[in-house]
Order: structure tokens, then sequence, then C-alpha cells
């Protein structure tokens, strides 16, 4: 039996709003109170862990991550600092000097260069002479190749290619075929990135697995290890982003994985592609290239047809989509597929929708009348929604204003998740929360609580995990938490008024870290007792 006494802290729990101590039992929350209280009850039995006033509470859900991806750039060539052209090229010079064959890289963001130019392809093949080269976007929705892989892969003739930049359907095929050859690298890519979430206090993720990212043999992989691993490393659930026609096929393909771990068919099955690269699918022109309205990968029957199935196979479905036009295409196929097989199976579906940026009014409302859920990345609003940023650059003022309403569904009844997309953005739980209360529109911002609430609870139940009392630090939940060196707690909205009235101790409100200037950092993650990540000092 292990016990262990957490005291001389400040414990987040809805149970206690003033709990400084927690004591587990053999991985489970078997009391929560006063430091008074703690002292009292401490005997023998127990291990002593002293908080020394940080802050404990319910461990982070990234509810859309890319596993082999994140851990591909952090142990690979991050172009993510360049700001310039001459920066990238520069970055693809000394990684010719340290590696042998592909030279592939991530994360460039030529929204940020001086100008916003690009590398021509001569420019990228001379950075490495007889070097493939292959360096994604951040938005991992076009990337730069140089000739010799274009070549060998023969894009020369195909419209998606143009002077060392492809995008679209060609690049979706392009990156298969590339980290198809890759192997067994997605493993050990896994594993990193695993670790590096568990660094930033989370427990739980949510990986968004597809042919075009890294394959079957690595989810596979991912799950085999992460099943043997237990409670080691985070929980992991994933989605398998292929699209099915028949109830029949769904559950086939579903089963075939043979392991509970696979909540759903869907994830990142892309409708549209990203706003950075041009690809996510509009009702109107980029402002930034007139003619051009972004990618439809899906028509709206093959949509239908895959909720369809789902739905009468009773397995959770999602799909990534950014674009309003994209977004029409999607309520237009749960539209259908309701007409087929009735609203209250689409409905008990719990069906999700990724990113879903640009969402009106009477879109809104179809997601709520589909029981939909909203999976969103406040950090895509911090990286890109200031003024001048690639969402005006991209799309105009008018339409930028309006990104990104994790404040409007929330206030229409559409339940909000949160992930980070990483590799997309960087893995950081209270930089996510300080961007819903930041989103550049004032009416799109909510609470800390409630972010918080979208990035711990909410991903459980979206994933429909049975147990009431996950995400939550109550007497008999799992213990799973995370301990922060938060030095100074308050509630915060974006409302003065709200934060000043529920900072009162009347008002028996749960506090969490004050966000103005810095963040916390994590000192120790745990999943049902087990510690998965550990600088608190404390043997």
């Amino acid at each position: 039996m292990s016990l262990e006494l957490y005291r001389n802290g400040s414990v987040y729990s809805p149970a206690d709003p003033f709990a400084t101590a927690m004591l587990v039992e053999n991985g489970t929350v078997a009391w929560i109170g006063t430091e008074a209280a703690a002292g009292a009850l401490l005997d023998a039995r127990m291990t002593e862990i002293d908080l020394q006033g940080s802050l404990m509470t319910p461990a982070f859900v990234d509810s859309h991550v890319h596993l082999g991806s994140l851990g591909a750039t952090l142990k690979g060539l991050n172009l993510s600092e360049a700001t310039s052209s001459t920066a990238l090229l520069d970055a693809v010079a000394a990684a010719a000097l340290t590696t042998t064959g592909l030279i592939v890289g991530t994360g460039w963001d030529e929204s940020r260069f001086a100008g916003g130019a690009l590398p021509t392809a001569a420019e990228l093949q001379a950075a490495a002479p007889d070097r493939e080269i292959y360096l994604s976007r951040v938005d991992v929705h076009s990337a730069l190749i140089s000739p010799m892989l274009a070549q060998r892969l023969g894009l020369n003739e195909s419209p998606e290619y143009t002077d060392a930049l492809v995008k679209g359907k060609i690049h979706t095929q392009v990156r298969s075929t590339i980290f198809s050859q890759a192997q067994q690298t997605g493993t050990e890519n896994s594993d990193l990135a695993l670790s590096h979430l568990a660094a930033n206090g989370y427990a739980t993720v949510v990986e968004m697995a597809s042919p075009g990212i890294s394959g079957r043999s690595d989810l596979e992989a991912l799950l085999a290890r992460s099943e043997a691993q237990k409670a080691s490393t985070p929980e992991v659930f994933a989605f398998w982003a292929e699209a099915v026609a028949s109830e029949s096929a769904a559950r086939e393909l579903l089963t075939s994985f043979n392991s509970h771990a696979v909540v759903g068919l869907g994830g990142d099955l892309n409708i549209d592609g990203s706003i950075g690269s041009r690809t996510a699918l509009l009702r109107a022109d980029y402002s930034d290239a007139v003619g051009e309205r972004g990618t439809s990968y899906l028509s709206v029957e093959q949509i239908s047809a895959h909720i369809a199935a789902c739905s009468l196979a009773g397995i959770q479905t999602s799909f990534h989509v950014i674009g309003d036009a994209g977004l029409d295409l999607a309520l237009a196929g749960f539209a259908k597929a309701a007409e087929e097989v009735g609203l209250a199976k689409v409905q008990a579906g719990r069906h999700r929708l990724e990113h879903v940026e640009m969402v009106d009014d009477a879109a809104r409302e179809q997601m709520l009348r589909f029981a939909l859920t909203a999976s969103m990345q406040p950090a895509f609003d911090a990286a890109w929604g200031a003024t001048g940023g690639l969402y005006e650059q991209r799309l105009g003022a008018d339409r930028a204003a309006s990104m990104n309403g994790i404040g409007q569904f929330l206030s229409s009844g559409v339940p909000v998740v949160i992930g980070s997309d990483a590799p997309v953005t960087k893995v950081n739980p209270w930089a996510a929360v300080k961007a819903c209360l930041e989103l550049s529109d004032p009416s799109a911002r909510i609470s800390a609580r409630a972010a918080f609430m979208a990035h711990t609870r909410s991903g459980f139940r979206a994933l429909g995990v049975p147990n009431p009392l996950a995400g939550q630090l109550v007497t008999g939940a799992e213990a799973t938490f995370a301990i922060w060196d938060a030095a100074e707690l308050s509630v915060q909205t974006p409302d003065l008024r709200v934060s000043s009235w529920s900072t009162d101790a009347r008002a028996g409100t749960p506090m969490l870290p004050v966000l103005e200037d810095e963040v916390p950092n994590c000192l120790r993650t745990v999943r049902a007792g087990e510690v998965l990540f550990d600088t608190l000092g404390v043997a």
C-alpha cells in the first residue's frame, strides 16, 4: 500500500476551494483538506511531500496532438525561429553538415519573414547540393522540397508544385510517401513526444493519426507501447483518419486495431487544409491571393457516408475543418447523414470538428443541433490573430476579426475542448489558457476557469470516458495531477468586475495562476499515482 500526503500548497478542487493538502492512497485521491487537518492526519504510514507553496491541479488533456511529428520536431531541424529566407537556408546548410540522407525540417512560417519571400528551388538545392530536402510549413499543409526530391517523386508537372513549394493534395501524397519510407522511427519520436508532454503537465493525450501523417504501423506501435508501459507515460487515446462508407466497414476498421485506445474514426480526416498554406476552403477569395479559395479533400457525399456509417456503428467521428466553406461542406454532410439514419443517431455519436475556426451564428446553431463538440487551439489566435498577423494577411481585417469564437461556442451550448495541434504550436497548457483570456475577438474571450475546464475535464467528456470524476481532484478520483510553481493565484475573467467578485472568499471559487506576465512551470506530473515527470526535488 502506498500513501502520500501532499501538503503546504494549494489544491485546485471543486470539493474544497481552500484546500492546501491532499492524500493519495494507491493511486486514488483519498482525502482533500486544510493544512491543520493534514497535520492531524499524518502518521508513520505516509510519505509526507511538502508542496512549498506550489499549486496542484488536475493534469491537462491535449485533445489534439501529433506525437510522431512532435517528436521528430523536437529532435530534428526546427525552423520555427527562422525570420527570413536566408535564415532558413542557413539552417538547411548547417543540417547538411551533420546529417545524411533526406533532410527533414519543420516549422517555417513566411508570414514572419521580411517581405514574405520564400527561397527558390535553386536556392534551396544550393543550400545542400546532392541532397533531397523536405521542409514542412508550420501548419503542415504545405512544404518546400528540393528539385532532387521533386524529380524523384515526379512532381515537376504538377500544378500544385511551384518553384520548391508544394501544397494541397499533392503535398499530402508527398508527405505520406516520405514518412512511409521512414519505417519505425515514429516509435522513438512518439516516446520523445510523450515525455515532453508529461514535462508540461499533460497526463492524457489524443493522438490524431492518419495514413498521410505517420501511418498505421506507427500508430499500432504507439498503442502497443502505451499498453505495455501503462501508467509510466501519459494515457493515449487515438483517432484514425480513414473514411468509410458503411456501418460494417466502420466496425471492421475500428475492431482491426484491437485497442480500446482507438476511440474514433476521423480526427484529421481533412475536409480542407490551412489558412497559412491557403488550402482552407473559403466562401470568398483569399485577400492576398485573388482567385484562390482553398482545397476540398472530401465531397458532401463522402462526408455524409462516413458520418452515417459511424453513427450507425456507434463510433465517434471527427473532421479537420478550418475555412467557412469547408464548414459548409461538413454541416451539409451532417444534415444529409441525419436524413438517412435519423437525427438521434447522429446526436448520439458525440461527433466533433477539429479546429473549426471560421464560424457564423447559423453554423453554430447547426453544430448545436447535431450535438457536435468543437476541438480548438487558442494558441492559433495567439500566434496569428494579432493586427497585421497571418489571419489578417490572408483573410482581411473583417474575416480575421471573427476567428476562433470559443466564447460564442460556449455561450450557445456547443462544448469546447482544447488541444495544441503540436507540433503546429508549442506544448504549453497555461499559454493556451492565457490565449483564451486574450483572444483577438473580445466577444470570444472566456475566463481562465472555463478555459481550464475545456483543457482538462471536458477533454474526458468529449471522449466519452465513463468515469464522472475524470479530470477532477475529489475524493475517490484517480490521482492524476500536476504540480506548478505558481507564485500568485486569482480568479481571472475577461470582465474585471467578475474577477473582483470571484476572488472574494465568499464566492468559494478555486483559484488559478495569474497569467499576465509569465506562465507556471511544471514541477511534477502524476498519472494514477505514478510519477511521469518530476523536478519537485522529493525522493
